[in-house]
């Protein structure tokens, strides 16, 4: 790259290679010109005011290329199903969802691509619950002309990642909600467990096929779910009864479907008594009482991948001790804290 310093006032009429940045401290970062932009008189005063008395025009080498184009490939190599890529600005191409779903992340691919130097490519948490619209990820090139060949670099790694950054988005599943316990069948106590999940799976995208009340029997429980199952549920939700006491018969409910039980317990707080199981294609989980007081517990974790047909497994299941222990912030912002991270 040939490149020439230049006085601003000896600038007019030449035409800029690369954006300038302007800076007000709580209020705007952004270009303040743009790549290709001719100087006028009157850009002067504003160039000074931003810090520039100088400019620096450069002509690309043959081997090179400007951070926005550079940027532009960078982004379009990790960009998988359900994103899409902005027009670069400042060397930098942001990532965003198309769809409302679950953040793939390949966090192998992420640390090759950045360890290629001169570039960086930092995203959300991988399994993170985003909306159409959401940043995702930003591809942004660190000096103003990188050699194409990293680039070129990059796209190869990331074909032999791919798909590095992608959404799953979310379906429309039929869920079937049991609520179980004496307290709650015989009128002894109000439930307030259905609003909860009639809220939450209104809100993931979800239809509620309806929520029926069980005793704690497990012959009753049992031929609850075996009922949803016969119109068609893609889940059923069993809430509450899933403690070790004796009189907490959920669990055994549940494997007498025949059903088989991904996990009993999660190395979650609040949710360390959940179960996964499956019938025939059919997901059932097991919530413990926690779902009824706590705004986010491990249901928000599962639900939202069950959704998007991404399998979870026992070791998925302990791979969330990691991260799985919420602090039960005054003002909750999950899904964007540690929380299931």
């Amino acid at each position: 790259m040939a490149m020439r310093k230049v006085r601003v006032e000896d600038a007019v009429g030449m035409v800029l290679g690369h954006e300038l940045t302007k800076i007000i401290p709580g209020e705007y970062k952004g270009p303040a010109f743009k790549k290709g932009h001719i100087i006028q008189p009157e850009d002067i005063v504003h160039l000074k005011n931003i810090g520039k008395d100088h400019i620096f025009l450069f002509e690309l080498g043959p081997d090179e290329l400007h951070e926005n184009q550079a940027a532009l490939r960078l982004a379009q190599a990790v960009a998988g199903p359900g994103v899409t890529v902005d027009v670069p600005s400042e060397g930098r191409a942001n990532i965003k969802a198309a769809v409302n779903g679950v953040l793939e992340i390949n966090c192998q691919a992420v640390t090759a691509i950045n360890m290629t130097g001169n570039l960086a490519l930092a995203t959300l948490h991988n399994r993170t619950m985003v909306t159409a619209g959401a940043t995702v990820a930003g591809a942004k090139i660190i000096p103003l002309v990188i050699a194409e060949q990293l680039i070129c670099q990059v796209e190869t790694t990331a074909r032999q990642y791919q798909p590095v950054i992608s959404i799953k988005p979310l379906k429309n599943k039929r869920v079937g909600v049991i609520i179980t316990g004496n307290e709650v069948f015989y009128g002894r106590i109000t439930d307030k467990y259905a609003p909860v999940f009639a809220g939450k799976i209104d809100n993931y995208g979800a239809t509620l096929l309806g929520i029926v009340c069980q005793p704690d029997d497990s012959s009753l429980i049992a031929a609850s779910i075996l009922a949803f199952k016969q119109q068609g549920a893609d889940i059923v939700i069993a809430a509450g009864g899933m403690s070790v006491d004796p009189d907490d018969v959920t669990p055994d409910a549940i494997r007498s479907t025949g059903a088989e039980v991904v996990a009993y317990g999660a190395p979650v707080l609040p949710g360390a008594m959940f179960m996964l199981a499956g019938l025939d294609g059919m997901v059932i989980m097991g919530m413990p009482a926690c779902g009824m007081y706590s705004r986010t517990t491990v249901f928000d974790l599962v639900f939202p991948r069950v959704l998007a047909d991404i399998p979870v497994t026992k070791a998925d299941l302990a791979a969330m001790g990691h991260g799985g222990l919420c602090l039960f912030c005054k003002e909750c912002v999950y899904p964007h804290c540690p929380f299931g991270k």
